[in-house]
């Protein structure tokens, strides 16, 4: 008990409001179509083409998340949405983890800037494969921060962990951003500060670029073999992301879940800028280029996240050195103080897993699916059993591909299958009742449409005397074709 000071039960507090900061209700419509495939890999084998959609049925799929699929499917039959929420929860707390324990600094200190990161790098967290591709990047990050810094060589280890990343999720190719960007900064380290202390060797250097080599090889033991290599460059050169999935645009700056980010990113450079601390080459270029890839795209914000908080905790904990700002830590309690802490830890934990349980409470959490997700009119649906082919929104294919299993979705959130021409000439112009609609639901032979109830296509189908309105709610309307030819 004596060795249980104040901050050992504060790194214990900590991690634990991490977890219970993490832990939410699964309202992301992706997730839901990865359960789904998940299911489809386990029971019936692995996905080569397309079997859950009217469009695209039958054409060639790189499935490039069929591991992260499995890994949500159990998370899902195991414990349903309190399922999903622990497995965002525990992946969150890992990762933030790692970037604590690269972090240097006081026990205050590195609780500081690891809350400001998570704060930074939740606005991503979700039941959905990349939560996996979060923790790899921090594992990642640390085994070449354990190496520049020379604690400990687990280089040799990167290859196996790209393989099973490389099977997991296409994300993996934030592995290989964080190695060349490593070895591109100490390649600028030696060439313009050859005497710095902190700078690799050149026989180090060769050894991260032989073993980034070796990583790329081990990519290729997957199921589509050199295929999943260019998932990473199909997926950003589809042009759809960037304009309709918010995700995939520049930050929004007036949401004010994106100012954590601006707080590290602004934070990070007034602590360098003050500190007499030097920013290493390598640094300098794993910040700017996750700061470029989270100001072009939101969903990076996660990575920036990882990277910058060891460098700000670094910059901090020279300026407060500096001034002899320094907390020395406590190396044993009496024994009445060690219970005081223990009862705080407990109460703590306590209250941390009470907000976990009433967020994840049924009725809240039926409340908050509803809000986002069409979940009644998908239920109206499955009663009903209206005649299909089925039209739907893009936001909620993924969800009606869990929900509605016998009708296939007309399109749904994997944009590397759909691909622009598909989503930008025919989706787009449909959902929005835009010029051609009609003639591309007649095309496809639809007869039930499951679309925002405000939609342009909603609006346009009220106006139909071949399409009546079966069923409304506050976010979906359904509509259903009459007359025996469709």
């Amino acid at each position: 008990m004596r060795q249980l000071t104040i901050e050992r039960a504060a790194v214990i507090i900590l991690f634990a409001l991490l977890f219970a900061l993490a832990a939410r209700i699964p309202v992301d419509t992706d997730t839901w179509w990865h359960i789904r495939s998940g299911e489809h890999t386990l029971t019936q084998g692995m996905i080569y083409t397309d079997p859950f959609s009217l469009t695209k049925a039958g054409e060639p799929w790189v499935n490039h998340s069929w591991g992260a699929q499995l890994i949500l499917y159990a998370a899902w039959r195991l414990g349903g949405n309190f399922g999903l929420a622990v497995y965002v929860a525990a992946l969150a707390t890992a990762g933030m983890a790692l970037v604590y324990q690269m972090s240097p600094g006081s026990v205050y200190l590195r609780g500081f800037t690891t809350v400001l990161g998570a704060a930074t790098a939740a606005v991503f967290w979700s039941a959905r494969p990349q939560m996996l591709s979060f923790l790899l990047s921090a594992v990642v990050l640390y085994i070449l921060c354990l190496f520049r810094s020379r604690q400990a060589d687990r280089v040799w280890w990167l290859p196996a962990i790209m393989g099973v990343w490389g099977n997991l999720h296409a994300g993996f190719s934030i592995g290989f951003i964080l190695l060349l960007g490593t070895i591109a900064g100490e390649v600028l380290t030696r060439i313009f500060q050859p005497s710095s202390e902190r700078a690799l060797s050149w026989h180090d250097i060769r050894k991260l670029a032989l073993v980034t080599a070796v990583s790329a090889a081990a990519l290729v033991i997957n199921p589509y073999g050199l295929q999943m290599l260019a998932v990473p460059f199909q997926t950003v050169s589809i042009g759809a992301l960037q304009n309709f999935i918010q995700e995939w645009n520049s930050p929004d700056f007036h949401d004010r879940s994106t100012w954590p980010f601006v707080i590290l990113l602004l934070g990070l450079l007034g602590a360098a800028g003050g500190s007499q601390r030097q920013l290493g080459w390598t640094d300098f270029v794993l910040v700017s280029g996750t700061a470029f890839m989270a100001l072009m795209a939101g969903r990076n914000i996660a990575v920036f996240a990882i990277v910058a908080t060891p460098v700000l905790a670094a910059h901090l904990e020279s300026l407060l050195v500096e001034r002899g700002w320094v907390v020395q830590p406590v190396r044993q309690v009496t024994p009445r103080m060690a219970r005081l802490n223990a009862l705080l830890v407990g109460v703590v934990i306590l209250g941390a897993a009470a907000k976990v349980l009433l967020v994840l409470d049924a009725r809240t959490v039926a409340a908050a699916q509803a809000e986002y997700l069409p979940v009644q009119a998908a239920a109206f649906i499955r009663a009903e059993q209206p005649p299909g082919p089925m039209f739907n929104s893009y936001n909620w294919g993924g969800y009606l591909m869990l929900a509605l299993p016998a009708y296939p979705v007309f399109v749904d959130g994997r944009t590397d299958l759909y691909q622009d021409d598909f989503l930008t000439r025919i989706y787009v112009p449909a959902a929005s009742g835009g010029d051609g609609w009609r003639d591309i639901l007649d095309s496809y032979g639809i007869r039930l449409v499951i679309v925002e109830r405000g939609s342009g296509l909603a609006r346009r189908l009220r106006e139909q005397p071949d399409w009546k309105l079966a069923y409304e709610d506050e976010i979906a309307a359904i509509f259903t074709r009459e007359g025996e030819d469709g």
